[in-house]
This record gives C-alpha cells, structure tokens and sequence, in this order.
C-alpha cells in the first residue's frame, strides 16, 4: 500500500451497546475492550485477534439496517478451528443460525449466525494447507 494503511477497526451502532459488547464477549470469545460515556456518546469496544469492534449507541427510532441482499458492508467473518464444535455450543446458548454449517467449497465451510442487531457473523473453517 502506497499510504501505509492497515486495518483498525469495524464500527457498529446499536440501541445497547453494552448488551451487544455481552453478546461478544459471552458467546464468541471476544474480550471487553474500553467502555466510553459522556452526555453525547457511550461506545463499548470489544475485541478479536486482529479485530477491533467499536459499538456506538443510537437514539431509539434510528432505522435498522436494510435486509440483506443490500450494498456496503454485508457481514465479517470469524475463523474457528472445528465449526461442528462451535456451531453446537453456540445452539445450546440459543444462537440463531440463518445458515446452517456447510460446504461451501472444497476446503472451506461456513455458518452465518444472526447478532446484535441483526449483524451478519459468518463462521468459518478452512482446511488445512
């Protein structure tokens, strides 16, 4: 890259940020970051390897966001080492699946899990080499 740019950060909004931070942290391993209040602002930022999620709260009536398939950001992917392993422990915490573990390609199989806000959370395993 000519300017030097690396990732920093995916940026979330949510009528409660904190219940969405829980969802992070509790069911997927993502660790408590910063929580930031003031008058105007209250951001809880969790984090993954590699992965910063900032979660901004909104005014209630804020719209949701637009139902899939849309353009911009679809969803973000989290890579787990077995999916049958992960996709049954997030069951028997009532995590909603909109599409069940499979093989996507040779090599490769994913889940997609409904989060906070109805954020798209891909799942995925990939073979080895």
């Amino acid at each position: 890259m000519m300017f030097g740019a690396v990732f920093d950060h995916i940026h979330l909004r949510s009528l409660d940020p904190d219940a969405a931070g829980r969802f992070y942290t509790d069911h997927l391993g993502a660790t408590l970051g910063d929580r930031v209040e003031t008058d105007k602002l209250l951001r809880v930022t969790v984090t993954f390897p590699g992965l910063n999620i900032f979660i901004d709260r909104v005014p209630d009536g804020t719209t949701p966001a637009a139902s899939r398939p849309h353009r911009g950001l679809e969803h973000f992917g989290l890579k787990v080492p077995d999916l049958d392993a992960a996709a049954a422990e997030l069951k028997a915490k009532g995590i909603e699946f909109t599409l069940e573990p499979v093989e996507f390609r040779p090599g490769l199989r994913i889940a997609f899990i409904r989060g906070p806000d109805d954020v798209a959370i891909e799942l995925l395993e990939r073979a080895p080499g």
